[in-house]
């Protein structure tokens, strides 16, 4: 009698690589456990470097926008001499405007600190009030007044120094990534070729030619956003304090430098700087606040009708509901700088589209074989 033998493992290469993973089911989770403690410790140190990722983020993005300026120089001079031009600039425009509204600043808010309880009562005396108290009852005599007893109070001085205290801690700590940024800035833009040429490397030298030209493409739009709309704001920061200082607002520079840092966010930036400025013209009088928000209604229509459209004309080229869908979203996802970089982002994802994506989709003319 013959006697037939089993075989211990499968004939076909398939059945031995299923029997190899059934030998080995602990070196395959130790390493599926190696690999999300891996991810885990990837995860910690990009929260812990958040801060300087975005630093270097802002600083990347300022020098996009500062290239164009550099390029336009480097027509009659050589790009080192350029980029000194454009630092010096730089160094000067900062210098000009820390020592031009911080002094102002410190005396206003002095002052405010100072006259709070007068201002309180004159607004207890006025017409307008008196008008609403008898209106509406005595709630806004008992605000007031409890506003007042608080700001004479020595025991609440303590906490309002303590704020104080708080809110120039955070200032410094501004300053100091201000000047981080400023100083990658400089960095980034003098080196911005170099950083060019490096990022092409990456790619096959077939695909280098092409990569270049979308990467020239994405930063040119970038910095003619940036331009556009730094230009933008600076047009509402000055023309917010030569009104405000006109009507007698309270902190001219102060509200000017809303509407400035207001109008660097796409959208919803000037509106709510306008409403912000518009309430803290209450202080003063009811007329001047509607002086003020009356003017805000005129300059938000010249902006979007008139000084938009010719700015950021050659800017991008992004259709008004992508604008609102970048913005929205990247003001979720990012706050202030995410609202800020949305519109640059959706023009780059445009341009990659129209000269990447549909180009390679259009070459595809037959099914692919069938194997």
């Amino acid at each position: 009698m013959r006697r037939t033998t089993v075989e211990s493992e499968p004939r076909g290469p398939i059945e031995a690589r299923l029997v190899g993973w059934r030998i080995r089911p602990f070196t395959f989770g130790l390493f599926g456990a190696l690999g999300v403690l891996v991810a885990l410790l990837i995860g910690s140190l990009v929260d812990k470097l958040a801060t300087v990722l975005v630093y270097i983020g802002i600083a990347l993005f300022l020098a996009l926008g500062l290239d164009p300026v550099v390029r336009a120089i480097e027509r009659r001079l050589p790009r080192p001499a350029a980029v000194a031009i454009v630092v010096a600039g730089v160094l000067l425009a900062f210098a000009g405007i820390v020592l031009a509204i911080v002094p102002v600043l410190v005396q206003q808010v002095t002052n405010l600190i100072d006259n709070g309880p007068q201002m309180v009562s004159d607004v207890m005396a006025s017409d307008w009030y008196r008008q609403l108290s008898a209106q509406f009852g005595s709630s806004f005599e008992d605000a007031a007044g409890q506003a007042l007893s608080f700001l004479q109070d020595p025991a609440n001085l303590t906490q309002i120094g303590g704020g104080i205290v708080a809110v120039g801690a955070g200032i410094a700590g501004g300053v100091t990534g201000m000047t981080i940024v400023l100083i990658l800035t400089l960095y980034f833009m003098a080196s911005l070729r170099g950083m060019k040429r490096l990022a092409a490397r990456f790619v096959p030298a077939y695909q280098r030619a092409r990569f270049t030209e979308v990467l020239e493409e994405i930063s040119s739009a970038v910095g003619r956003y940036v331009i556009g709309q730094a230009s933008l704001a600076l047009i509402n920061g000055v023309l917010s304090l030569i009104v405000l200082s006109i009507i007698g607002a309270p902190m001219p520079a102060l509200l000017a430098l809303i509407a400035f840092i207001g109008s660097l966010i796409p959208l919803v930036g000037t509106l709510s700087a306008s409403i912000v400025n518009s309430l803290i013209c209450l202080i003063a009088s009811p007329v001047t606040a509607l002086i003020a928000f009356g003017y805000y209604l005129v300059y938000m229509q010249i902006e979007a009708y008139v000084l938009s459209p010719r700015i950021m004309s050659k800017a991008v080229a992004v259709p008004g509901a992508i604008v609102v869908i970048a913005a929205v979203a990247g003001g979720a996802l990012g706050g202030v700088l995410g609202a800020l970089v949305a519109i640059p982002v959706a023009a780059s994802i445009i341009i990659i589209v129209q000269k990447v994506i549909f180009p390679s989709q259009d070459a595809k003319r037959l099914p692919p074989a069938k194997v």
